[in-house]
């Protein structure tokens, strides 16, 4: 009988053994795959426009009652992003007339935005010292605040349909020289 009593307490310690591992093989704290962790933000290739703006395609947006420049986005070059950066060109017009483009992205879970590069002489020129920075909503020219809250982000979270962020650029509907509001509508 001792020789029975083993071999069932050998399976009962086998079977222990085998929950034990799965049981840690489902940890998250073990396996890294924690569903709760913060995401880490990784940043996909950019390559920079071929062209020029299209004059056809360019969209005047409103900022604010502040600024003295107007802007207007190339909706041809739009291009929402896996990695959650919206790409797009942006036409900066001073009160005298002098225009300069620019190549940007915009993300809406960090409300940040990058300067890929500017168009000089019909070519694009990437700006080397291209960093993540903060978008400033309480500026006069706020353009990426307006773009950010009017058409390219929905609340924190990218929006993902370019014909929604067509519909949302609609200079009669347009809402990015407003704060978001919640459903009640306050700020």
């Amino acid at each position: 009988m001792t020789h029975h009593l083993k071999r069932i307490y050998l399976c009962f310690c086998a079977v222990i053994i085998g929950i034990t591992l799965s049981a840690c093989a489902g940890d998250p704290l073990q396996s890294g795959l924690d569903p709760f962790a913060p995401m880490v933000f990784k940043e996909g290739t950019t390559a920079m426009p071929l062209n020029p703006p299209n004059q056809a395609t360019l969209l005047p947006f409103y900022v604010s009652q502040h600024t003295i420049f107007k802007f207007a986005v190339d909706t041809d070059s739009i291009l929402i992003g896996a990695d959650g950066v919206t790409r797009y060109i942006v036409v900066l017009t001073s009160p005298s007339g002098s225009v300069q483009a620019q190549y940007e992205g915009i993300r809406c879970d960090s409300f940040q935005w990058r300067l890929y590069g500017t168009l000089e002489n019909n070519v694009w020129r990437e700006n080397p010292l291209s960093s993540w920075r903060a978008i400033q909503s309480n500026v006069p020219n706020r353009y990426q605040a307006a773009l950010a809250q009017g058409a390219f982000c929905n609340f924190n979270s990218q929006e993902k349909s370019i014909k929604a962020i067509l519909q949302s650029l609609n200079p009669n509907g347009f809402i990015g020289g407003t704060k978001p509001t919640n459903s009640n509508g306050t700020p």
